[in-house]
């Protein structure tokens, strides 16, 4: 996904009536961690447009809770964290702890949390708020990259599955 959103942006930042400065980049869910993490150099450098970056970072409820190797270097823009304080399916302690790692480092990021929202709080099909407690997630997931670029365990050591 964030390849994707590279490429995007690549595509978006040619066209004559764009101003190829003022593209962000905001996700949901899954997206939310695709824009997160788009803001990593690293990332950048491997995939996105040369020349090119993202003008901010919008996420909205995303998973947080994978280290990546060099992690903590993002670009210098906006990263902004949307999630609820009762989101079951992504808890917001993992973003939380990620956050609290880029401010220390200075980084330009701020996290709005959402006293009692569930997950996809602002989704207007759910006036009821949806409780996600049985569903698949990685949420009691420590997910780290090794040296090696594979996602594992962070207790276990093993390959992710």
């Amino acid at each position: 996904m964030i390849f994707d959103a590279y490429r995007a942006l690549e595509v978006l930042a040619r066209h004559p009536r764009i101003d190829p400065t003022r593209i962000a980049i905001m996700g949901f869910s899954r997206g939310g961690q695709a824009a997160l993490y788009s803001s990593m150099k690293r990332f950048q450098r491997l995939h996105g447009p040369v020349g090119q970056e993202f003008a901010a970072y919008i996420a909205f409820y995303p998973t947080c809770n994978t280290t990546f190797r060099e992690d903590e270097d993002v670009a210098d823009k906006s990263i902004r964290i949307f999630i609820g304080s009762a989101d079951d399916y992504v808890p917001v302690a993992a973003c939380r702890a990620y956050f609290e790692r880029l401010k220390a480092k200075g980084k330009n990021i701020q996290l709005t949390e959402y006293d009692g929202a569930m997950h996809a709080f602002d989704n207007r099909m759910f006036r009821v708020p949806q409780k996600l407690e049985k569903a698949p997630t990685s949420r009691r997931c420590e997910l780290a990259e090794a040296e090696d670029g594979v996602i594992i365990n962070a207790k276990t050591k093993q390959p992710f599955t």
